[in-house]
């Protein structure tokens, strides 16, 4: 679950498993401490404004406090307005870090602030971007589902229809496993 002050970690480890970090909160040096002295899993999403490498310093902060329970998130780099590109050169150099990366399926298709007041977003991509990501070895994905994307409350807009999940998840494992079996 998101926390966005130091002192939401504490309560939050308290009913959560893992801890995140917001990708416009993971340099507050304060809420990378405080979750890591909860030794709760803390996966650290990172910024749109980072270059792949310097999510380096965030994991290090939260390992300095004896938790090296973290996780790294890619979701894409910003380019101009209202739009996330995602390099996926980025994923092998957060990599070689030596912490698990996961790929953000769909936060990375977002396209922020345009939908005026809201985020509008292209679920198109989600299944194009999963896949390159899941080639290149990575860890976990991360992507947010709903029965009807349209009616949700929150990231609708680049969200994947819950139906379509079986079959975007069998084709990942497929790639996942031919990646791993080859040793890339």
């Amino acid at each position: 679950t998101d926390i966005h002050e130091p002192a939401q970690a504490a309560p939050a480890a308290e009913v959560a498993d893992v801890l995140q970090i917001p990708a416009f909160l993971c340099r507050q040096t304060d809420l990378l401490l405080e979750a890591g002295r909860t030794g709760k899993v803390v996966n650290i999403k990172k910024g749109q404004f980072l270059a792949p490498e310097d999510i380096r310093s965030a994991a290090e902060k939260v390992a300095s406090t004896g938790n090296r329970s973290v996780l790294l998130t890619e979701r894409g780099t910003s380019f101009g307005y209202n739009n996330l590109v995602v390099d996926m050169r980025g994923l092998a150099t957060m990599r070689s870090l030596g912490w698990p990366v996961v790929f953000d399926a769909t936060h990375s298709v977002q396209l922020p602030g345009a939908a005026g007041a809201a985020s509008g977003g292209q679920p198109e991509f989600i299944e194009t971007l999963a896949r390159a990501a899941v080639a290149t070895g990575i860890d976990g994905l991360f992507v947010e589902v709903h029965d009807h994307p349209q009616q949700a409350l929150s990231d609708g807009a680049n969200a994947l229809p819950l139906a379509a999940l079986g079959r975007l998840w069998r084709r990942l494992q497929s790639i996942d496993r031919m990646v791993k079996q080859e040793g890339f």
